[in-house]
Formats: structure tokens, C-alpha cells, sequence
């Protein structure tokens, strides 16, 4: 068992969390997590950020800006919910288009069913499929997104290829998704809440605290901010930048395809 951050590379293949699984074993576990947290998907996240990851995802949006003229598409990954997606629509006041891919088709029930209940079904397609291999031509998207989904696709940088692959000449990659904290002292009050707390607390909400401890494992087995944007630059993206949020705790990932 290994605790440590995993570096730039394709170390991500085997690691379960703390555990070292079969490669071909990994993505149905996974699968099984979200199968899992489908239906408290949002309170997964509060409890991993705080409630704070509402505030991110509005800054994701910001710093995508969508255009507010119609035919712009945009493909998010792993987005299954649909939080991304709506924002993005709602941003272009209804002109862009948005398709949600995702691996799990718990997630992608719930967000057709909010979809529907929000009146964006003519704006939002759901698209079940694997990150590492999308099922779209080359250049079809002006943007590509992905929130708190990358740490938990077992090939990490055959999934960025594919996303370089997909977007037009000029487009954006962006990828939210937790990190390292950079701050002295919160680092190990957020390291404690992560490891002690939100186990115990998603066995009371959802009845079953192991899906937390993996989702907790797997953010503190993802590589560090300047080692993910390395990846994202081998993947063929130019200008690769980040920014922290909250000190760290998530990051936002840039790269154009240029």
C-alpha cells in the first residue's frame, strides 16, 4: 500500500486509492463507487470541500466564459450529473450546447432527470462512454471540461490525448479537480477532516462510508499541481497554466490546442 502522491506519468493505471489493483480491474471499481454515491452526489462534494465546490465550478464557467452566440459546443467528461453542463448553457443564455459524456450510467440517469426538470434537455445530450476512448471525430468541440473526474480514469494521459484529439484548432481544455493544499497548518487540519471525518460521515448520510475513503485516497494519490500540468503538456497542449482554489484543495488546469 502506497500513501504517497503519484507523479507525472501513467502511475494512476493501478491505484485504487491506497491499494494497487489489476489495470483491467480498476475501472470497474470505480464504477461501482459512483454506482454507489449517484444519488448523493452533491453531498459527496460538500462534505470533500466544504460546500465550497458550488464556488469553484462558477469560477471554472467564468474563467471558460462561453460565448453567447449559438453553434460554440462543448464536450464535458465525467460530468454525469450535469453541474458543469448547466452552467455552461446557462452562461450563454442558452446558446451553447453541451455534451455530458460519462463512464457511469447512475450519474448520467440523474442528469437527464435534472435536465428535464430545469428545461435545458434541447441544450444537454448524455453520451455513456469512456474518457479514454471517445466516441467523436477529431476537432468536433470548441471546449472540453472535466470536475472532479480525472484522478478517477485509470489512464490518465491516453484520456488527455483523446481530449487534444477532439477539440478544434484553438480550443480549451480546462480540468477542476482537487489537490494540494499549499497552506501550513490547514494542510494538516484538511488532511485530518479528509481521512477521519468524511468516512464516518458519508457511512451515516449514505449508509456506507468505503466509497468516501477511496474518493478521500484517490485525491491524495493524485499527482501535485506542477506535475498534472507536465501531463496535460505532454498530451500536445500549449500555454498550460493553474490556479489554485482555497489553498489548494482544488485546482483549475488550463491547456489550448493550438
Amino acid at each position: 500500500m502506497s500513501t504517497s502522491r503519484t507523479g507525472a506519468g501513467d502511475a494512476m493505471k493501478r491505484s485504487f486509492g491506497f491499494s494497487q489493483v489489476a489495470e483491467s480491474e480498476k475501472q470497474a471499481r470505480v464504477d461501482d463507487v459512483f454506482h454507489t454515491v449517484a444519488r448523493r452526489y452533491d453531498v459527496m462534494n460538500d462534505l470533500m470541500s466544504f460546500g465550497l465546490h458550488r464556488v469553484w465550478k462558477d469560477a471554472m464557467i467564468a474563467a471558460l466564459a462561453p460565448p453567447k452566440r449559438p453553434g460554440w459546443r462543448m464536450l464535458d467528461v465525467a460530468g454525469g450529473t450535469g453541474d458543469i453542463a448547466f452552467r455552461a448553457v446557462e452562461a450563454s443564455r442558452g446558446n451553447a450546447h453541451v455534451t455530458v459524456l460519462d463512464i457511469n450510467g447512475s450519474m448520467l440517469d440523474v442528469g437527464r432527470e435534472r435536465a428535464d426538470a430545469r428545461g435545458l434537455s434541447d441544450h444537454v445530450d448524455f453520451v455513456e462512454a469512456n474518457a479514454e476512448e471517445l466516441p467523436f471525430g477529431d476537432a468536433a468541440f470548441d471546449a472540453y471540461s472535466i470536475a472532479f473526474g480525472i484522478r478517477n480514469v485509470p489512464d490518465i494521459p491516453k484520456a488527455l490525448r483523446e481530449a487534444r484529439r477532439v477539440l478544434k484548432p484553438g480550443g480549451r481544455f480546462l480540468c477542476l479537480e482537487f489537490s494540494e493544499v499549499d497552506m501550513p497548518v490547514f494542510d494538516r487540519v484538511y488532511e485530518a477532516w479528509s481521512f477521519n471525518a468524511i468516512p464516518r460521515i458519508g457511512q451515516t448520510v449514505a449508509g456506507d462510508g468505503e466509497p468516501y475513503r477511496y474518493l478521500v485516497e484517490s485525491i491524495a494519490k493524485f499527482p501535485r499541481q506542477a506535475d498534472f500540468a507536465t501531463m496535460i503538456g505532454e498530451a500536445g497542449f500549449k500555454r498550460v497554466t493553474w490556479r489554485n482554489y482555497s489553498g489548494g484543495v482544488a485546482a483549475l488546469h488550463s491547456g489550448w490546442k493550438l
